[in-house]
């Protein structure tokens, strides 16, 4: 009975402070949702992660990368709070009412955010196959999520405002024009994701050169907005997705699939130095292998040629030139070289004539696309033209430097003294 009446006097005088008995309920009300959320995030969802880790399978560090288990199990303590807040005595209604909402909106919220991390593991197991570079996916994603939060602030709006979210979204009608202003870039970026997917124009590791944006290098990521590509000097450039539909760019990608890239250099040569080759000069270059049947060919052709014009002029017939037979050259040169590809096309030509020189374009394909074995099968080929260069008598276009100018300098001034000395000489 003196328990019962300490009880009772404890109730009495708690009665005669309302603000006590509301203070320690919410106290109890909070240790609650403390103690639910440390049940569901130590107990059972680090119970789940372990049941995960044990199942084998292909994709599992995925799930456990993510939090979508923890976020979800932050809805338990909102639920306890949402109902355990009308127990909680002397509280206006008001307050009761809010709490309630917020807790709603916190339930919601969490739920989209539960959902996003979902659509990010879905991605990431998506990226692992290897038709994801053909067909990537996270712009669409990226759109899901963007529908499910504002459907969540929708129904966040509505929970505060205590409507329906139909008729917000009615509501929303006059402003659609509003809307599609606000919205205007995603519109652009979805609609040129659809193209770029259906056309296959672009895809992740694509060599890509977008000039307009100083862009050069391999495409790392692909979502709803943006493009990243990674320049070969490692930096990084952002293009609007949309951009890649309105602005010329180029894709590299033919090149990577024919496993060929092209040589295309010009070799700038002195005209002065064309001229027709003696038979002293033929005989020189046939002791160059790759060159030996064909002037024998060559001379047979030009004779019998120039037999049906006997009675002409000299300069009337043809006359073996050391351009055209350094030409001939090049191209047996070329069909020779292991670098080259041979079943591509490997031509040597001239170009119009400029004030530099007479432009001898080479033209072919390296059997490579690495850039490094590139540039060095394209080094090799021109080291060797170059020194050749004088064995055809002929000379490469080089404007004047300064030590030329030093040379002719020298020249003169050497010229200048032997001329007044040889003036003495003959005046004494």
């Amino acid at each position: 009975m003196q328990h019962f009446a300490f009880i009772q006097r404890s109730l009495d005088w708690a009665n005669q402070y309302p603000w006590l008995d509301m203070l320690i309920s919410l106290a109890l009300l909070i240790l609650l949702a403390i103690l639910t959320n440390f049940f569901a995030k130590k107990v059972v969802v680090r119970g789940i992660r372990k049941l995960i880790e044990k199942i084998k399978f292909a994709n599992n560090d995925i799930f456990t990368q993510h939090n979508v288990i923890r976020r979800i199990a932050n809805i338990v303590p909102a639920i306890v709070i949402m109902n355990g807040i009308v127990t909680v005595p002397h509280l206006s209604i008001k307050l009761v009412n809010l709490v309630q909402m917020a807790s709603q909106a916190f339930i919601f919220l969490t739920i989209a955010l539960a959902i996003g991390e979902s659509l990010n593991i879905f991605n990431a197991i998506y990226q692992r196959n290897p038709k994801s570079k053909n067909k990537p996916i996270k712009g669409y994603l990226q759109l899901v999520k963007l529908i499910i939060f504002v459907v969540c602030g929708l129904m966040i709006l509505g929970t505060f405002l205590k409507k329906d979210v139909f008729t917000l979204l009615a509501g929303f009608g006059a402003m659609a024009a509003v809307l599609m202003l606000v919205f205007q870039n995603t519109i652009l970026s979805l609609v040129a994701s659809v193209q770029i997917s259906s056309y296959d124009m672009v895809r992740i590791g694509d060599w890509i050169e977008m000039p307009s944006l100083n862009a050069d290098g391999d495409v790392i990521d692909m979502s709803l907005h943006t493009v990243t590509v990674q320049n070969f000097d490692k930096t990084f450039t952002t293009i609007p997705t949309n951009k890649l539909v309105t602005d010329t760019f180029r894709n590299w990608r033919g090149m990577a699939q024919a496993g060929v890239r092209r040589i295309k250099r010009s070799i700038f040569i002195d005209q002065s130095s064309v001229h027709f080759m003696s038979n002293d000069e033929q005989n020189k270059l046939k002791d160059f292998l790759l060159l030996d049947q064909y002037l024998d060919t060559k001379q047979e052709e030009l004779e019998e040629f120039n037999l049906q014009l006997s009675n002409q002029a000299i300069y009337n017939q043809r006359r073996l030139t050391n351009l055209g037979t350094f030409r001939a050259y090049v191209e047996f040169y070329l069909k020779q070289h292991p670098g080259i590809s041979q079943h591509q096309t490997i031509m040597v030509r001239q170009l119009q004539p400029t004030s530099e020189g007479l432009p001898l374009e080479i033209y072919c394909f390296a059997n490579t696309t690495v850039w490094k074995d590139y540039e060095a099968i394209q080094a090799d080929i021109f080291d060797h033209l170059i020194a050749i260069f004088p064995e055809f008598g002929l000379t490469i276009y080089q404007a004047p430097s300064g030590s030329d100018m030093k040379i002719l300098a020298q020249h003169t001034a050497q010229a200048t003294h032997d001329y007044h000395v040889e003036r003495s000489t003959s005046h004494s």
